[in-house]
Order: C-alpha cells, then sequence, then structure tokens
C-alpha cells in the first residue's frame, strides 16, 4: 500500500508545500546564480528513471562556461567558483528537483538518479534501483553519501528497494537533514566521483 499510492501521494504533498515555501530561496539564488555564474540558471541532464525511463534532472548549476584560448571547457575544478562549491555544500543547487518530484520523475526518498551512460555497467541485482522512482536523498546518500565505494553504494540502493516503507522514508530524511546541517561527507567534485564508476566497471569488464 504505501510503496504503490501512499508515498506517491506524499511526494506531491511535501514537494508542492517545499516549492511554495521555499519559492523566495529558490528566486534569490536563482538571482545570485545569474549574476555569479551566469545562464541558463538551471542545469539539465538526462538520467534514467523508474525503469530506466530517462528523464531530464534540474539543478541549479555550480559552474562557470569559462573556456580556453581554442574555446574548449575547462576542467571543472576550475569552473566550479567559491559560490557554486556553497551551493553544493549546502544542497541548496538540488532545489530544483523538487519539480521533478512534484511531475513525477523522482521520489523524495530513493537511489539517486546516476549518468545514462551507466546502464549497462550495473548488475543484474544493481538493476533493482530502478524499479523504484529515483529520490533527491537515499540510504546511501546518508551512509557515507558520494564517498563510499561504487560496489557499497550501489548495494544500498538494491537494500533500500528491497526494504523500502514508511518507517525506512522517515529514518533516511532525518538522516539527510542531519548530514546537511552539519555538512557531513559532502562530495563537492560529484562529476568525477561519477565518472569512476564508468572507469571501474569497464576496467574489470575488460579484465
Amino acid at each position: 500500500m504505501y510503496r504503490k499510492y501512499i508515498k506517491r501521494f506524499l511526494d506531491i504533498v511535501i514537494s508542492l508545500t517545499a516549492l511554495i515555501v521555499l519559492s523566495p530561496v529558490l528566486l534569490v539564488v536563482a538571482v545570485l546564480v545569474r549574476v555569479k555564474l551566469g545562464s541558463p540558471v538551471i542545469f539539465h541532464q538526462k538520467r534514467p528513471g523508474y525503469q530506466e525511463e530517462i528523464f531530464e534532472l534540474n539543478k541549479f548549476r555550480t559552474m562557470t562556461d569559462e573556456r580556453d584560448a581554442e574555446g574548449n571547457l575547462l576542467p571543472d575544478a576550475q569552473r566550479l567558483t567559491s559560490f557554486g562549491n556553497f551551493l553544493r555544500k549546502t544542497s541548496l543547487d538540488e532545489l530544483p528537483e523538487l519539480w521533478n518530484i512534484l511531475k513525477g520523475d523522482m521520489s523524495l526518498i530513493g537511489p539517486r538518479p546516476l549518468l545514462v551512460g551507466y546502464l549497462p555497467y550495473y548488475t543484474a541485482e544493481e538493476k533493482l534501483r530502478h524499479t523504484v522512482r529515483p529520490g533527491l536523498t537515499g540510504l546511501a546518500q546518508v551512509s557515507g553519501r558520494n564517498f563510499i565505494a561504487w560496489d557499497d553504494r550501489l548495494a544500498k540502493d538494491v537494500e533500500y528497494v528491497k526494504k523500502l516503507s514508511f518507517a525506512t522514508d522517515v529514518k533516511i530524511l532525518w538522516k539527510t537533514v542531519s548530514v546537511v546541517l552539519k555538512k557531513d561527507d559532502v562530495a563537492v567534485d560529484t562529476d568525477t566521483v561519477e565518472k569512476f564508476l564508468w572507469e571501474e566497471r569497464k576496467v574489470r569488464e575488460d579484465g
């Protein structure tokens, strides 16, 4: 009952309420992003969701578009400003994902949506992470955020799917608030962290 009906109902109520209550924060952050980092204010990226259906993830941008003399984008580390770093550490860059939750692309709690290019590298067991909607936060994120090893991180996603319940979601939400407020285990360079899975699984396959 909870998995099939109540969870989605709560997602709609909570995301809609959060969008209304946090609208002044969203507006201020959007203006600051436009002034400090440029446009577009919202960063869009394709991600696999429920049943591996591709959707467009929304985040506030955290990097500039600075380029070298040949017009190529500079490395991520050089384009990430102190303001962008602040947005990531406070998770303010994630707020536009509330719209994804309201639309039904995502859930408040669930496995984080990763890159589309990772789909061929999941094991059969790990593919279970796509049998529920991806989340704004999840069990892996409150178990070490992006610093735990990839095998462990994906195992946490599968564990969540198998144990999904109202009590589990409440516990994860509570831990998420604690992690964000304390700024514990926050991986700033998340793009680099995500690329590592691609490299790790490809090496394993080729070996």
